[in-house]
């Protein structure tokens, strides 16, 4: 039997004519994926850096969310090889490694994900999901096409450097943290501040520059719209566990007087 994998982010947004959305899974549950990975939202990122998933979990995403015309990204907790390599071998073709901010950094990673020579991924395809047991025919040799690297710039230092590590050989997009970009600014919890807004844009006209896609997250759908203009290519629009403290706290609000059980903006 010969199988084919789908196609990764990186051919999503090759082919798309607009902002891809996105929604944020970090329950942890397979079931909530599944949920979401039938709203007709493009893409789904699932969370290992804060969220409650491990190996498992995230395996049981993957294949919830397989069904659904839907493209998922894990979120490694770390930039680790090993783990880079097990969260492949789940199965996952389009990862997003947090906290990149040096271009050496960016070209390590890219050594994680690829098999050698360019890489140094671990070979160990025909025991794993990656290439379906064996049934993905020339995995091995095709394997780079099965596999989209995305990195995550969140600090002043990543900022300074958008440039050189978008221009890395093998990175295939960037992704823009403002929370964790106003905290390494100075402004914690502030990532609609002016100063943080302007160097994620920054970063944006730095990555298109080298010619590579750029991300975000943006719960406000005003602000989503203000960096879609900016030239955004991919958006993270919401996040199932976000959507469900705001659904049940407006229910709270709706059925019990006196109550404001508002839990403020979201992300």
């Amino acid at each position: 039997m010969s199988l084919r994998l789908k196609p990764t982010l990186r051919h999503d947004l090759a082919d798309a004519s607009r902002p891809l959305a996105g929604i944020w899974a970090c329950s942890g549950s397979a079931l909530v994926a599944e949920i979401c990975a039938g709203s007709g939202l493009d893409w789904m990122l699932i969370d290992m850096e804060h969220s409650p998933n491990g190996l498992e979990s995230v395996l049981a995403q993957l294949q919830a969310v397989a069904a659904y015309p839907i493209t998922p990204v894990v979120r490694v907790p770390i930039g680790d090889v090993v783990t880079i390599k097990q969260v492949l071998d789940l199965g996952a073709q389009t990862l997003l490694v947090p906290m990149v901010s040096t271009a050496a950094e960016a070209k390590a990673l890219v050594e994680a994900v690829h098999y050698p020579p360019r890489g140094r991924r671990g070979v160990g395809s025909a025991l794993a999901r990656s290439g379906r047991w064996n049934r993905v025919d020339d995995y091995l040799r095709n394997a780079g096409d099965h596999v989209c690297l995305l990195v995550q710039i969140e600090t002043t230092e990543g900022v300074e450097n958008a440039a050189a590590i978008a221009g890395v050989d093998g990175i295939d997009g960037v992704f823009v943290g403002p929370s964790d970009l106003a905290a390494s600014m100075g402004l914690l919890g502030q990532q609609a501040h002016p100063d943080v807004v302007a160097s994620v844009r920054r970063t944006f006209d730095a990555v298109r520059a080298a010619g590579k896609p750029v991300g975000v997250n943006a719960f406000d759908p005003a602000v989503a719209d203000a960096y879609a203009e900016a030239g955004a290519s991919f958006i993270l629009v919401g996040a199932d566990v976000a959507l469900l403290a705001r659904g049940s706290e407006a229910l709270a609000t709706r059925w019990i007087p006196g109550t404001d059980a508002s839990g403020g903006p979201s992300y």
